[in-house]
């Protein structure tokens, strides 16, 4: 929902790398749809920024009700890396406007397809998150579609600085380097609720994993 606003510290190797925001925003409708903004930020902390900065942000406009995107902007800021996207997702003609670095591609939009932070979004939604299953999808990132895979591993109780909460913990199968760069499969546990927020998240990097914990923005229910 607008105003949802969730902040992670991120530790790699066992240090403070810095911090991740997930904040939804209210927006105009398009094309008398209702619709959202997804907002993410993603900075190093000072002493990983002397040696690889971080600075990513990502602006995703979305159809309230599917989750499906209609534009994504994204500033991509990683160590030497310095990259700008601006994508626009036509369903109607099924077509997608992708603008990297200046240069515009025209590429088949295919049906069910979500965007790199609207995919997160997506998998909160769905009706049902049971130990064995899995879903696939199309997921655009960087002028290419890839399917997604997404598996449902086990319930897990965990605790962090909200307390202590049931969990579902979900693999996602990934064929492609993603908000950060990733070198292989991330994982997220969501809580066991009709909210699936996702309170803690790893990814594997080229050395060691990212792990990214909420420290700010939930409550366990009935929590003061």
């Amino acid at each position: 929902m607008p105003g949802e606003r969730l902040t992670y510290a991120l530790t790699w190797l066992n240090i403070r790398a810095g911090t991740a925001v997930l904040e939804v925003a209210g927006a105009a409708p398009v094309q008398g749809h209702a619709a959202l903004r997804l907002l993410t930020t993603a900075v190093s902390s000072p002493l990983v920024t002397k040696f690889y900065p971080v600075d990513n942000r990502v602006d995703s406009l979305v159809d309230a009700e599917r989750l499906i995107p209609y534009r994504m902007v994204f500033r991509r800021r990683e160590g030497k890396r310095s990259n700008d996207f601006d994508v626009a997702f036509d369903h109607a003609a099924g077509a997608i406007t992708s603008i990297k670095d200046g240069v515009t591609d025209q590429l088949p939009l295919l049906p069910q397809t979500y965007d790199s932070i609207s995919c997160l979004y997506y998998v909160r939604a769905l009706p049902s998150l049971v130990p064995g299953a899995s879903v696939t999808f199309n997921v655009h990132h960087d002028k290419k579609t890839y399917k997604l895979e997404i598996r449902v591993e086990a319930v897990e109780t965990i605790k962090g600085p909200w307390g202590e909460v049931e969990t579902v913990r979900v693999l996602a199968i990934m064929p492609f380097q993603g908000i950060f760069l990733n070198e292989g499969n991330i994982r997220v546990w969501f809580t066991n609720d009709s909210r699936r927020v996702p309170v803690l998240m790893k990814a594997k990097v080229k050395i060691g994993s990212v792990v990214a914990s909420l420290v700010e923005g939930f409550q366990v229910p009935g929590a003061p």
